[in-house]
Formats: C-alpha cells, sequence, structure tokens
C-alpha cells in the first residue's frame, strides 16, 4: 500500500468514525434533556441520527483529522444539541446528567469496540496513534477505541463549553458559576484557546489519560 493510498484509507476511517461517534454523542444529550422534561433537542429537529444536523466543519472534521495525521490524541466536538436548563428536572444536576451522557457515551462505545477488537484478536495496548496498526478492520476499531476516548476526556475537562464545565456547575458556589456562564458564551473561541495555547499540556494530559483507559480495558478484557 502507497503512503498516499494509506494516507486516504486513514482520513476515510477517521471521518467514518467521527461521525458515528460524534452523532451518538450529540443525539444522547438530546435524548436525556428530553427524557428529564425538556423538548427543545426535539422540536428543533436535533433527535436524529443523521450526522449532518450535528457536523461542525472544525471540530467534528477538520480538526480530528489533522491530529490523527500528525499523530496527536484526537479529540474533536459537534454543534451542541440545545437544550434549557430550566426545564429539565432536578435543576442543576439535570442539566449535568444532560452534559455527562455525551462523553458517557463515548466511553461505552471505546468500551465495546474494544472488546469487539478483542475477541477478533487484536490488541491495542499502548496503542495511541491508530495509524500504527495494520488491516482496515483493525483500523476502523483502533479509530474506534481511540477517537472515543480522545471525545470521552476532552469533553469531561470542566472548562466552557465542554460538557465536564456543567458537571462543575452543579457543584461550584455562585460566583464561579457566575464566572462559567459569561465564558460560556465565548464557547468556540475558548475551544481555539485550549488547543492553540495549551495543546501541550492537553496533548500530554489527554496520551496519559487514553493510555490509562487503554490499559483498564485490557486489564478487563484480555488479562
Amino acid at each position: 500500500m502507497c503512503m498516499v493510498e494509506g494516507l486516504f484509507i486513514n482520513i476515510v476511517a477517521i471521518i467514518g468514525v467521527i461521525l458515528v461517534s460524534m452523532t451518538l454523542h450529540e443525539v444522547m444529550h438530546g435524548y436525556i434533556a428530553y427524557w428529564l422534561g425538556d423538548d427543545t433537542a426535539k422540536l428543533q429537529g436535533r433527535l436524529t441520527f443523521n450526522p449532518l444536523k450535528h457536523i461542525d466543519p472544525f471540530l467534528t472534521i477538520l480538526l480530528p483529522v489533522m491530529l490523527a495525521i500528525v499523530g496527536a490524541p484526537i479529540f474533536g466536538g459537534a454543534k451542541p444539541v440545545p437544550f434549557n436548563p430550566a426545564r429539565v428536572r432536578h435543576d442543576e444536576w439535570g442539566a449535568a446528567l444532560v452534559a455527562v451522557a455525551g462523553p458517557l457515551t463515548n466511553l461505552v462505545i471505546a468500551f465495546v469496540v474494544f472488546g469487539i477488537a478483542t475477541m477478533m484478536g487484536y490488541n491495542f495496548t499502548g496503542v495511541l496513534f491508530a495509524g500504527s496498526v495494520g488491516n482496515v478492520w483493525e483500523l476502523v476499531l483502533a479509530y474506534g477505541v481511540i477517537v472515543n476516548l480522545g471525545f470521552f476526556v476532552f469533553n469531561m475537562i470542566p472548562l466552557p463549553p465542554l460538557d465536564g464545565s456543567r458537571v462543575l456547575y452543579a457543584f461550584a458556589p455562585e460566583p464561579v458559576r457566575r464566572f462559567m456562564e459569561i465564558a460560556e458564551q465565548y464557547g468556540l473561541i475558548i475551544v481555539f484557546a485550549i488547543v492553540l495555547l495549551a495543546s501541550s499540556v492537553i496533548g500530554t494530559f489527554m496520551f496519559r489519560s487514553i493510555d490509562w483507559f487503554l490499559q483498564l480495558f485490557n486489564a478487563i478484557f484480555i488479562t
């Protein structure tokens, strides 16, 4: 397989995995909000498995593909599913549950795909870049694990507008909540700042976190 063909297959595999993973991530936000009493996402047509409804060109496609090509941990996002925190049951705790539903979906996907890969005889222990694996199916499974772990870890960082910030909001004192509400208005700018200004710190944190989960999955399925 030539280099160009290999790169093309990698990009197609990444995009395919990302579209499935982020669609499920966003749909779960909407379904949990609906279950808790807020039908905002349903009314705006976001309770759909059509990935075109959820794609953000930069966060969903360009950023993760660029990170994969350079061998960095893969993370990204999508167009946030709208929900009204005032309409969900259990106040801040309900809003936190809506927020955490997306990343937890990615964690479950990574766990299930790792289990499937193990049954097929593949071992991703210590593999942090799927481009280092062999055949196409192994590549897709590896991205299924690594991309979803990356989305889980990144989105659980407790900074607005990431999902982890909504979980922190449930515990935070009032002054911190007010600051987070202001910061959330500049969500995309904050994501850009994280990527540009703290890339090495975020990269190290994500490498170690993803590797920790790989070791955990390995202990569950293999040893």
